[in-house]
Order: structure tokens, then C-alpha cells, then sequence
């Protein structure tokens, strides 16, 4: 409501809501059917020839210091170069960030902002929820520059989290070095490339390559991409190890 209140604003007096009903829902609801008359008993009702009051301010960040001196002020302890290119609007005395279809309070104190992050992580009934699914939360109420980077270090500093959120999988080993092979062709790699244009008079579509480890010298051997473990023994063997001898290890 509020969003569609900040949307409307400056056009209230100027504009008459009237509902159309359509051809299977003829009955609008009450929203559709708030039109009222342009009369004194309308809290729309602007006199002819007076401006309307627009209690609504437009703050862009690019230049917050001409366009109130006392709130640029009050936003300094947050870091206000590392805003991001958005808009502000003052609404009834509070500064609110627009950003899309959201609108949320700007929070200028550490105070506050601890105290939101207090109630949706630390609380019993939050749950002590991840970085991600608190951001989320607190985008639906509240904004402040750098807040995700804020809500991370937070999250990283709650003791239950740090806890509770611990790995429960294997550890990793140290890594190890590979031994490189001392002749040729002892180490083979294979690997497979499919979905080739049909080529040569067998309207071949896919390749086996093979590359030696030790003289990183490659053998290509043209196939289709539906041969069997069986089609592809054969091929090595009459192909590749008829040429190179046996291998000792084969990835």
C-alpha cells in the first residue's frame, strides 16, 4: 500500500480512478470502485486554481549535499560514497529506498541496524537463519549502504552459527604431486568429442582423442557417437596400441 501510495501521490487531484468492468468479472472490487466525486468530503479534493501538497521529496544520492545538508550529514557514519546509484524518498519525515517494486526504510544508525539484525538472526523464533536468507528478510524491511556486506561479517560472528554450521564431510587430503611418466606412451588420456558435422564417406560425427602423457603428441580416431565399450576396444587396439604397444595406466 504504501508503494502504491508513494506511486500515485503526485498525481492525486490531477486523477479520477474509474472502474471498467470487464466481460466475465463484472462485480470490481473495492479497490477498482473507490472512485469518488471531486468534491470537499474527498481526501483527494484539491480547489481549483491551488498547487497540490506533494509531501514527497525526490533525493538522488549523486547529489544528497544540495538537497539536505542535515540528512547527508546523519548518513556520513555509514559511508555514504559507497552508495549505489538508486533513489531516496522523504515521506512524512522518513527516508525510504526505492529500488524497483521495493520500498524500505533507510536505516542511519548502528543501533538500528544492530538491533534488525538482532530480531531476524538472533532471535529464537528466526531461527539463526544463513547470509543469504537474511538478507533476504531484512531487503522486505530495511536498507543501509553495504548491508550485505554487513550481514555476512554478522553472521560470521554468531557463535551458534559458527557451531552449528559446521562441516560434516571428510576432510580433504594433502594434495599430491603426480608422478610423470619416464617413456612414451606408458600414461594415455582420453577423452571424447560428439556432435560433430558428418564427415569422410561413413558420415562420422564424433572423435576419440588420445594423447599421450609423456610427448603430449595426439592420435585422432574418427567414430560415431552410438559405438558400444566393444566398438571402441577394437578401435584402440587395432587403431592405437598396434602402433604405440600396451599402455600401463589409462584415464
Amino acid at each position: 500500500m504504501l508503494r502504491w501510495q508513494i506511486a500515485i501521490q503526485e498525481y492525486r487531484g490531477n486523477m479520477k480512478i474509474v472502474h471498467k468492468s470487464g466481460n466475465i468479472y463484472k462485480n470490481g472490487g473495492g479497490l477498482s470502485r473507490w472512485a469518488l466525486p471531486t468534491k470537499p468530503y474527498n481526501p483527494a479534493y484539491v480547489p481549483t486554481g491551488e498547487e497540490p501538497q506533494i509531501p514527497i521529496e525526490g533525493i538522488n544520492i549523486t547529489d544528497l549535499d544540495c538537497k539536505d545538508a542535515a540528512l547527508a550529514n546523519s548518513l556520513d557514519d555509514i559511508g555514504k560514497s559507497s552508495y549505489d546509484n538508486g533513489t531516496f524518498h522523504l515521506f512524512h519525515g522518513i527516508l525510504y529506498h526505492r529500488y524497483k517494486h521495493t520500498c524500505v526504510m533507510v536505516l542511519c544508525s548502528r543501533m538500528l541496524i544492530n538491533t534488525i539484525l538482532l530480531e531476524w538472526h538472533d532471535k529464537i523464533y528466526s531461527g539463526n537463519l544463513s547470509e543469504d536468507r537474511t538478507m533476504e528478510i531484512i531487503k522486505t524491511c530495511a536498507w543501509w549502504p553495504s548491508s550485505r556486506k554487513y550481514v555476512i561479517e554478522y553472521c560470521h560472528s554468531c557463535d551458534r552459527c559458527q557451531k552449528d554450521n559446521k562441516a560434516t564431510g571428510k576432510r580433504f587430503g594433502l594434495m599430491i604431486h603426480i608422478q610423470q611418466p619416464s617413456n612414451p606412451w606408458e600414461v594415455v588420456h582420453m577423452d571424447w568429442v560428439t556432435d560433430l558435422p558428418p564427415g569422410c564417406d561413413k558420415s562420422y560425427n564424433a572423435c576419440i582423442v588420445t594423447v599421450d602423457r609423456y610427448s603430449k603428441t595426439p592420435i585422432l580416431l574418427p567414430c560415431h557417437k552410438d559405438y558400444t565399450a566393444m566398438d571402441i576396444a577394437l578401435l584402440i587396439w587395432n587403431r592405437v596400441i598396434s602402433h604405440t604397444g600396451l599402455f600401463k595406466k589409462y584415464h
